[in-house]
């Protein structure tokens, strides 16, 4: 009989894979380890410890809360929870006031999550990642006005924005460009973490691991065509966001066939455009978009509730023993 201690266990580790869609406690550890190796890489441990912060709190609000069980033992109570834990000390200074905001912020991911898949469930879509999302935009913009949160990493404010499009091109350039892009699904900017990532999706499925390498490597070749910032394509910016697109359309909410996979890579192509026009929006914030693109993008892409072989109409929610993509 499986003891308390365990079954938190599994549930913790669940809620790290949830944010790439998948139920399995194995991929949740291999994408700690990556967020880890990452962290220690770029001599930000902080990140990693502030992602296992966000994602005990967050499912310990769901236990505290009582959140139907179910939803928790899938690891949908700490998805949000572990980027929000990965995003602060990516973007404000280590103090402890960081770390009581990220508490608050963490917990908080667990209802307004219910909250907003309450409100978004007559479209028969759920909130996503974004109550990570909008959580860590008050935060951050809260940031401006209170001197005890210093965004020591955190863009300034600008109204015109002045990049070079100018970015390697080299065989082993564009593998980089493209491991980053996955990595960048937790704030983390490591090639080898992105390796980390994908031995961790192919650990739960194949498709999910195949949906984030076409995810990433579409990111990187339209954001070449169309001659977005160099910096960014070159640190994985455009990958992650159409990296999630891809595993949510091409076998998280529809099963894998010809008609879902052209859907998901219209979608995955539709999230490049939305990731540059965001940041052109945010610009004037100097806030980061975090993965809005995404949300925004499958979105519109669930709500005419195409069927294309669909696991289940109702796109409200997800949660399986075994992950979602099968």
């Amino acid at each position: 009989m499986k003891t308390k201690l365990e079954l938190t266990l599994r549930t913790l580790l669940k809620g790290a894979g949830q944010v790439m869609f998948q139920g399995s406690e194995w991929t949740g550890l291999l994408f700690l380890c990556g967020i880890f190796w990452g962290a220690m890489e770029s001599g930000r441990d902080i990140v990693a410890w502030g992602a296992l912060v966000g994602l005990s709190v967050s499912t310990w609000a769901g236990y505290l809360l009582h959140e139907p069980h179910a939803e928790g033992r899938a690891g949908l109570w700490g998805f949000n929870g572990i980027l929000v834990g990965c995003a602060f000390p990516t973007f404000l200074g280590n103090s402890p006031l960081m770390w009581l905001a990220l508490v608050l912020a963490a917990a908080a991911t667990t209802w307004v999550r219910t909250g907003f898949n309450h409100v978004m469930a007559p479209w028969k879509v759920n909130s996503l990642t974004f109550p990570f999302v909008f959580l860590s935009w008050l935060f951050l913009l809260a940031t401006r006005m209170l001197d005890g949160l210093p965004a020591e990493y955190l863009s300034a404010p600008e109204l015109t924005m002045h990049f070079s499009t100018a970015v390697g091109t080299s065989l082993l350039d564009l593998l980089v460009y493209w491991l980053r892009g996955i990595s960048q699904v937790f704030l983390v900017n490591s090639w080898v973490t992105g390796l980390f990532f994908l031995l961790a999706l192919l650990v739960s499925n194949r498709w999910a691991a195949l949906w984030a390498a076409i995810g990433s490597a579409v990111g990187v070749l339209v954001a070449l065509l169309y001659q977005a910032p160099g910096s960014d394509i070159a640190n994985g910016l455009y990958g992650f966001s159409p990296v999630l697109t891809g595993i949510a359309l091409g076998c998280t909410f529809y099963r894998p066939g010809l008609r879902s996979a052209l859907w998901a890579l219209a979608g995955v192509v539709m999230t490049c455009f939305v990731q540059a026009a965001m940041d052109t929006w945010f610009l004037p914030w100097g806030l980061p978009t975090f993965t809005v693109p995404f949300c925004l993008t499958t979105w519109l892409f669930l709500l005419p509730l195409y069927k294309f072989d669909a696991f289940k109409a109702d796109h409200s929610h997800w949660h399986k023993k075994d992950g979602p993509c099968t």
